[in-house]
């Protein structure tokens, strides 16, 4: 079976998987002044329907060793993974290693502006084997990120 992503009038096969890291599993109720007050499930509903035809997958894990196995499985099968390792981001070479080690392009999505938050956000393990950061744009940055994948190709 195939999947067709459609953006700018391009259609191709596109298969993509998000994966988020610690702690995003509270997202609605976590901090919500920084993460707001949706829920991921809620939000990825909403991704599913803006892109109807392009298929999403969703794994979300507070273990860095179950991440790196989801990205060991994915990265041979989907065209691109979308990743938010929350605190990982900043202390896991391992992350980085297994995003190196598959062909699927990778997008390293924050939903806060790491840069106007604590010091030790600002400094991403993933960031030198990703092909692009979003960060800032609350939810928003995982569309960013879906569109940056479509649009580009990559």
């Amino acid at each position: 079976m195939s999947y067709f992503c459609t953006a700018s009038l391009v259609e191709f096969a596109m298969r993509v998987i998000i994966i988020n890291g610690p702690n995003l599993n509270l997202l609605g109720v976590r901090e919500p002044e920084i993460y707001g007050n949706q829920s991921f499930e809620t939000y990825l509903e909403l991704l599913k329907e803006h892109l109807p035809n392009c298929e999403l997958s969703y794994f979300q894990s507070n273990s860095e060793g179950a991440i790196i196995d989801c990205i060991h499985r994915e990265g041979f099968l989907a065209d691109g993974i979308i990743i938010n390792a929350g605190a990982y981001t900043h202390s896991s070479p391992a992350i980085a290693d297994a995003l190196s080690a598959v062909p699927a392009k990778a997008i390293e999505v924050h939903i806060s502006n790491v840069f106007k938050r604590e010091g030790f956000r600002q400094h991403s393990y993933l960031s030198p084997v990703v092909e692009g950061v979003i960060c800032g744009f609350g939810m928003e940055s995982y569309k960013l990120a879906l569109h940056s994948l479509i649009d580009n190709k990559l």
